[in-house]
Formats: C-alpha cells, sequence, structure tokens
C-alpha cells in the first residue's frame, strides 16, 4: 500500500497535476486490490447538492459520494467533471478516484437544519454510488442510514451489484420514508459490455440484483439507456434484453437514445475509432458538430421499434423524451414527495417549504 498527500494545507510535489493543493485533501491511497486506481481521500464541506432550478431534472437535491467512477463507461456525461481538478476525462476519470470519507457526517449535519424540509434526494446521478469503490470505504449504509433517520425520502440509481449488500438496510428504510431502485443495464451481449463498460459488472450480475431487489420487496426501475446506434438497437437485441428484464422481475423500463456530452463525446469517438471503425462515419452523421442527442427522427424511430415489444412482453415503459424537463421519471425521486408504487413506502409528512444554505450542484444527468 501507498500512502500519499498526508498532510492538509502543503504542496505534494508527486500528485497529480491540479491534486497538489485540493481543499480537505487527506490522503491519495493505491492497494493490489484496485490495481490502476487512485483513491483521493477527501473531507467535503458539503453533502446536499442543490439542482439548479433550469434542470430537466425531476428532482431538486443529490448526495454524491465519490467524484470518477472506475465503471469506465465509454458515454458516461460526467467525464467533463473531472476536469475541474485539472484531471483528464478520459483515463483520469476512470482510474482517479475522488472519495468523500466524511460525506455521511456532513449530511447529518446538514439534514439537522430546521430548514431542511425533507424532500426526496437523488443517489447516482452523477457517478455510481455503487462503484467498486464502495466495497472499500461503504459510505452508503451510513448516507442510507443518515436520510432514513431524518425522514428523507431518496431513490438510488446505479449499474453496481454491490447494492444487494444493503438490501436487507434499504429494506428497513422502506418501512420509515419513500425507497426508490433503479438499475441502468445498457448492454446485454457480455463481449460488448466488456469492451464499452469494462469496469461494470456483467448484465447478467446486474439482472441478479434486480430479481434480488423485487423479492426483497421493490419494484424496481430498470434504465435501458443508453441505446446505442447499430449497435443495441436492432429487434432482435432490443426483444431479447426486454425478455430478460421481464424474466427478472422489473417493474418498468426507461429507454433513451446515446447522449454525447462535451467530454464523453470525444472519448467515445476515440473508443469507437478503436472499437468500431466501421461505424465512425455513421455516429459523426448522427452527432454532428457540437449536438448532443441523436436526431428526433431517430429517436422517434426508436420509440416505435419498443413499444410494441414493450407490450409484447408485458413491461410498463416510457422513453425519456415522454418526460418533459422537470416531470416526474418512474424509478427516480420526485420533487413533491407523493405516495407512490415505487416500493414498500410510508408517507413522509410535516413537510416545509424551507430549504438549507448548501453547495449548489452542476446539471446532473443520467447518462
Amino acid at each position: 500500500m501507498r500512502w500519499q498527500g498526508q498532510q492538509l494545507g502543503v504542496d505534494d510535489t508527486a500528485a497529480l497535476p491540479g491534486m497538489e493543493r485540493m481543499d480537505g485533501l487527506v490522503r491519495s491511497v493505491t492497494t493490489p486490490e484496485f490495481a490502476g486506481m487512485t483513491f483521493h481521500e477527501v473531507l467535503c464541506k458539503s453533502a446536499l447538492n442543490r439542482v439548479p432550478g433550469a434542470s430537466a431534472m425531476p428532482f431538486d437535491w443529490t448526495v454524491n459520494p465519490y467524484r470518477g467512477c472506475s465503471h469506465a463507461c465509454a458515454y458516461c456525461f460526467a467525464r467533463k467533471t473531472h476536469e475541474y481538478l485539472d484531471l483528464d476525462y478520459g483515463a483520469d476519470f476512470d482510474s482517479q478516484i475522488v472519495v468523500k470519507v466524511n460525506v455521511a457526517d456532513v449530511l447529518r449535519t446538514e439534514l439537522r437544519r430546521g430548514s431542511w424540509a425533507r424532500e426526496p434526494v437523488m443517489l447516482g446521478t452523477n457517478t455510481d454510488p455503487y462503484q467498486r469503490a464502495e466495497g472499500r470505504y461503504r459510505l452508503m449504509p451510513e448516507i442510507v442510514g443518515a436520510l432514513t433517520d431524518n425522514g428523507t425520502p431518496f431513490s438510488i440509481l446505479t449499474k453496481g451489484t454491490l447494492l444487494r449488500r444493503d438490501l436487507p438496510l434499504l429494506t428497513a428504510a422502506a418501512e420509515q420514508v419513500t425507497v426508490s431502485l433503479a438499475m441502468s443495464i445498457a448492454v446485454f451481449d457480455d463481449a460488448l459490455q466488456r469492451a464499452i463498460e469494462p469496469g461494470t459488472p456483467s448484465a447478467e450480475a446486474r439482472l441478479e440484483t434486480v430479481r434480488a431487489a423485487t423479492a426483497a420487496g421493490f419494484r424496481v426501475t430498470v434504465f435501458l439507456m443508453p441505446i446505442l446506434p447499430h449497435l443495441t438497437d436492432s429487434i432482435p437485441v432490443l426483444d431479447d434484453a426486454l425478455a430478460r428484464l421481464r424474466a427478472a422481475g422489473a417493474a418498468r423500463v426507461v429507454y433513451g437514445a446515446l447522449h454525447l456530452r462535451p467530454g464523453a463525446k470525444q472519448w467515445f469517438f476515440e473508443w469507437l475509432e478503436r472499437e468500431q471503425p466501421h461505424l465512425v462515419s455513421s455516429y459523426r452523421g448522427l452527432y454532428p458538430g457540437v449536438s448532443v442527442t441523436a436526431p428526433k427522427a431517430y429517436r422517434s424511430w426508436l420509440g416505435k421499434r419498443l413499444r410494441p415489444l414493450l407490450r409484447l412482453h408485458g413491461l410498463d415503459g416510457w422513453d425519456e423524451d415522454d418526460h418533459p424537463r422537470g416531470r416526474p421519471q418512474p424509478g427516480l425521486a420526485a420533487r413533491t414527495p407523493t405516495t407512490s408504487s415505487l416500493g414498500p413506502v410510508r408517507s413522509t409528512v410535516g413537510m416545509a417549504s424551507a430549504r438549507p444554505r448548501v453547495a449548489p450542484a452542476s446539471e446532473p444527468r443520467l447518462f
């Protein structure tokens, strides 16, 4: 084990660029069981992030215990945020993981403020709270405990099978507050999944997690996102995916075409040129210049392809385009707490309207 940066407020000449004087940096750690990865343990000043009012997201508050993500998804929208640390949106995002080791303690302090209105909190909109680092740091049980003890409803969106570790805790939490769970499964072909999401659990492992959460009493939403043009959008591929989701007990499916935001777009095209060079020209046609989303014509075509398949498999399903900016999205926390069918719940009462003074968040996206 190697330790770095053990003194606060002191330049570390061996640190990565931008990390020499990172506020709150306690130490940087590398360990043999996480080969090629470095964990930068920091003391955060805030845990609750306020989502900008103009955001397209249907919730107002998030908690992100990590920055960077070992899932290493080539298309991940959050890659650009690593540049705020003077790290790159490519390999650094995948391997230089910032860990907010005191996040649960800070969260408990913020939740105790009289101005906190117990509004729903979303976990998993920026980087995954159940990525591999969570197996080492175990931040989520304390976060879940803090939210539950305060009576604050919450939702979790993840690709991580570590969620199964916390199912007993989440089941107990759902007896006191609204808890909703969503699993992201974009690629069901093992070879393609290993190429484009090399740090994620396999689709089958995630399906087993859906089964386990369903058996625990949750109605799990699966995000079939992003659907990749020419790679995962054929009828046989989509039919197989929906059949497996139905067999795993998924309650509903939210689908959408690939988004390519700055940072993610450059990194994805590097991946495409290396792994699928015959598709580069097609993707440049679909995502020209600075465009982020696939053309509306493609998205409409995709919806027409998926809706009959959803009916065939008896699944509730939504296109992400079916939910206008800020409207509730199935499986995610909503701005206005309501009694819902997203899992075993008990309504939270006594909501106030004031909000605590916490650091604003950059606009989160699902992918």
